[in-house]
């Protein structure tokens, strides 16, 4: 098995880079190295998504090396959406990524950023249609279904875990293989050193095609609440919420989906009580963040509210995070909802009965989330 030292030294990383990065790649290559239930070609996609990171990771690291002014591009008050998987959190970002005043980071920049994006050729850079001719020529088969229930495309916005996973400081190994022994490790980890990297890719991203405002999302932002204000202590969050549920059986068959080319088989059963224990344990930590600093306001959304009224949904979150609402804005959030319907690439498909559980069991779990969040769901 090849060591976190010789996947550091392959991708030309060194130094503090290295050092930070070593404790999550190690327990990832551990964990990687203790699962059973992956294919060889399972395993073999595992290795080459690790050396993908690090790749990007070199590239965003060399970059800043030949241009020390990136170093210097300042990120105001970033607004963070967060909260349980397949509440809205995506819809909501799309949608506030329609305007053309905010900065998201889209998915073709996020596979390869080097050179630094410019504003001049954003629209017309080919990495874009390379992103869109992968995902094409990938996604098909068995893994179709993943385009049924998450949006992939060059120009859609990207989730910040294919950013802190350059770090391995995120929990996309958890979600794509499993790797228990990697997520135990994720969980008590101190992610300070992630969301440095993070900073370091939106100040890269920002150098030559600035915005306004930054916004971003993904669900694992809730474990880690202190690590991320210790790097942007002006951060603004913003929380959907939806029934637990309806949560479960979705991100259920979507993560069932997602690891069907990479295990021989999937247990259902155990995939249920995996995900249903795991997506709970983020809702802790960010439920005893919030208890704590009662001084930080979070913007509390329901997921019915977004789909019903997306417009006055977005105008909401400008409000909280002292953004102007425009009527460019409500007009590129308007023709967002009108072109990208739910249904666009097929139907969805679960329940909750396939992976073993039960109303009463998700809602017994979920007991402290629904009494704090009752009036959202």
């Amino acid at each position: 098995m090849i060591t976190a030292e010789e996947m550091l030294a392959e991708a030309g990383l060194s130094g503090e880079i290295a050092s930070g990065t070593y404790p999550g790649l190690s327990a990832a290559l551990t964990a990687l190295d203790m699962e059973t239930g992956l294919t060889a070609e399972g395993r073999e996609r595992a290795l080459a998504q690790f050396r993908d990171n690090l790749a990007r990771l070199a590239a965003i690291v060399a970059d800043r090396a030949a241009h020390p002014e990136i170093a210097e591009v300042r990120i105001d008050r970033p607004v963070f959406i967060l909260g349980l998987p397949r509440c809205g959190t995506s819809i909501l970002h799309s949608l506030i990524g329609a305007d053309a005043k905010v900065r998201t980071p889209l998915q073709w920049e996020v596979a390869a950023p080097s050179p630094p994006p410019e504003a001049a050729t954003f629209d017309t850079d080919p990495r874009a249609a390379g992103f869109d001719a992968y995902v094409a020529a990938n996604f098909t088969g068995a893994w179709a279904d993943v385009l049924k229930a998450h949006p992939i495309g060059a120009r859609i916005p990207q989730e910040c875990g294919m950013i802190l996973e350059t770090a391995f400081q995120g929990i996309n190994p958890t979600m794509l293989f499993s790797l228990p022994g990697y997520y135990e490790w994720y969980r008590q980890a101190d992610t300070r050193f992630g969301y440095q990297v993070h900073k370091m890719w939106l100040q890269h991203l920002s150098w030559k095609n600035p915005r306004d405002r930054w916004v971003l999302k993904v669900q694992e932002h809730a474990y880690h609440l202190p690590e991320l204000f210790a790097a942007y202590p002006d951060a603004v969050l913003v929380q959907p919420h939806r029934d637990p549920v309806t949560v479960m059986a979705s991100i259920s068959r979507l993560i069932e989906v997602i690891r069907c080319v990479s295990f021989e088989t999937i247990d259902r059963a155990a995939l249920g009580q995996e995900l249903l224990h795991l997506w709970h344990d983020g809702q802790v930590a960010s439920m005893a963040w919030r208890k704590a600093n009662p001084q930080v306001k979070v913007l509390d959304l329901r997921f019915k509210d977004i789909v019903a009224d997306p417009v006055a949904a977005v105008r909401s979150v400008y409000d909280h995070a002292g953004m102007d609402f425009s009527a460019e804005t409500q007009q590129a959030v308007s023709n967002w909802w009108a072109a990208n319907p739910s249904d666009k690439h097929g139907q969805h498909k679960y329940e909750l009965a396939d992976y073993g559980l039960t109303r009463e069991q998700v809602e017994s779990v979920y007991s402290d989330y629904i009494a704090a969040y009752g009036d959202y769901i």
